[in-house]
């Protein structure tokens, strides 16, 4: 019992261990290939094992976590397991193991350099997306999201070219600039809300809930906070994200699907549901801010994606507006478009890191990065494209892809909140979605290939090719099986815990 006790306080701290043994693992097997990506697959398999471990423990309703150290009274650095946290925690592990499958295949595909520094920069990452998941209060949410801009910055300027270098520049300034110049002063501004007795631990219902602080003093932390989160996207605080192209493929997944932007979402979603609070926010009316800066992101970016031929580019725009299906579900403050927000963070997961995983493939095997250049690859490439397509359907909201999923909750909860402006932009983003999707499949497999280019069978290396088709099938079977996600969602949006 003793020991069981012991391993249910320390589990979420044993994560971040975990990743952050593998680093040394990895350097230490740096002259041997093989045993640094064994080390590296090994690490993600017992990591993951780790956290579903935590996540049967949390359905069973057991307490997990404890505080490490208390800074002053009510500022104190520690880990909590709760609905939120175990579905992001869940996302990122599982993800990492497939993300390092494609890894192997796309790095030796090219013969990178310095990939002993790609892997363990990539361990780092998720260390610091177990930290982030699993934190108990604000104050360590924002140590561990500083960590991962700092430890993914060696993954953006990957390449060391003069691109690279400056897209990771754009990259580093932009998240660490918002980060000081407005999320700091947010966490002092929600320190100070807290009265006589202030804290940073996370709360159901809202740490702020009692707060006896002005309406404007606390909107004004609340739109500091989620400028601040500048990971998750939201325009005009976007240019990073596509800045960040530069870096090699399954960096551009880790960006988009597992670690980053999916830290920015997950962020805002513990601002709303665990700082502030529904009913603070209704009272205040600051959600309109989220509500309608979600909604211009949404139909704006996926404009720009629209003229985008480089192929990168057009998913990185793509992420930009899949995103603010998070903030925009969160923002309604109705249960089911809450619940719908926080499910399409799983969903958009699996689901973009298939269209970046096929892209990256796309680049492998035959050299092309533009949509233009895909007509016919669809017979070149038959699983990568047919990947794709399962990827685009679940962007575009249609089944049997799991995007119609959370999608469709999405439109409920508009609908039940008289959102009616709201309806309307979903439904223009379906069809912008089509329009810079649909396009690129028709393309592949409805086009000829060009005179002069050889179109043999030419797919990317085994681990690629597997690597995209596990996301693929996880993306139809989503749509099939969302409960796991979907009832995770509806817990953290309720109340569970």
């Amino acid at each position: 019992m003793m020991l069981a006790m012991t391993l249910l306080e320390i589990a979420p701290a044993v994560s971040v261990g975990v990743c952050l043994l593998g680093v040394f693992g990895i350097v230490l097997a740096r002259r041997s290939p093989n045993v640094r990506e064994a080390v590296s697959l090994i690490t993600a398999g017992v990591n993951f094992v780790l956290v579903l471990w935590m996540y049967c423990q949390f359905q069973d309703g057991k307490e997990i976590g404890s505080t490490l150290v208390e800074i002053v009274p009510g500022l104190s650095l520690g880990f909590r397991v709760d609905a939120l946290g175990i579905l992001f925690g869940l996302i990122a592990s599982s993800l990492w193991i497939v993300n390092t499958l494609y890894s192997i295949g796309y790095m030796r595909a090219h013969d990178e350099h310095k990939q002993t520094r790609f892997f363990s920069c990539f361990a780092i990452a998720i260390a610091a997306c177990m930290g982030a998941a699993f934190s108990s209060s604000l104050f360590s949410l924002f140590a561990f999201y500083e960590l991962l801009t700092i430890c993914t910055y060696p993954l953006v300027i990957h390449a060391e070219t003069e691109t690279a270098k400056a897209g990771a520049k754009r990259y580093v300034t932009y998240l660490l600039g918002a980060s000081t110049l407005f999320l700091l002063p947010a966490l002092f501004l929600i320190w100070y809300a807290g009265g006589d007795n202030p804290t940073m631990a996370f709360a159901e219902g809202g740490l702020l809930a009692s707060s006896t602080a002005s309406h404007g003093l606390l909107g004004l932390a609340f739109v500091l906070s989620v400028i601040g989160l500048a990971k998750c996207g939201m325009m005009p605080f976007h240019s990073w994200l596509p800045a960040a192209m530069v870096a090699p493929t399954p960096v551009s997944a880790l960006l988009h699907a597992v670690a980053v932007v999916k830290m920015g979402v997950f962020g805002v979603s513990r601002i709303v549901l665990h700082v502030f609070g529904i009913d603070l926010l209704e009272d205040i009316g600051i959600h309109q801010f989220l509500v309608w800066g979600a909604c211009f992101t949404i139909v704006t970016a996926s404009l720009v994606a629209l003229v985008q031929d480089n192929l990168k580019r057009r998913l990185a725009y793509s992420t930009i507006s899949q995103l603010s299906y998070v903030l925009l579900g969160l923002g309604m403050l109705v249960p089911a478009a809450g619940m719908a927000g926080v499910l399409h963070i799983g969903v958009h997961a699996f689901s973009k890191i298939t269209l970046f995983f096929a892209a990256g493939a796309i680049y492998v095997a035959l050299h092309k990065t533009k949509v233009s250049e895909l007509d016919g690859i669809g017979r070149r490439m038959p699983i990568t494209m047919t990947a794709f397509t399962i990827g685009a359907l679940s962007m575009i909201g249609l089944p049997p892809a799991a995007g119609v999923v959370s999608k469709w909750f999405l439109v409920q909860g508009a609908a039940d909140g008289a959102w009616y402006g709201v309806l309307a932009v979903l439904v223009v983003s379906a069809l912008l979605n089509a329009a810079y999707f649909l396009p690129i499949v028709w393309r592949a497999f409805f086009k000829p290939t060009p005179p002069g280019e050889d179109d043999g069978y030419k797919e990317a290396p085994l681990l690629c090719v597997v690597a995209l088709s596990i996301t693929a099938a996880a993306t139809i079977a989503l749509f099939f099986l969302p409960d796991i996600f979907a009832d995770l969602a509806r817990a953290a949006v309720g109340g569970g815990s």
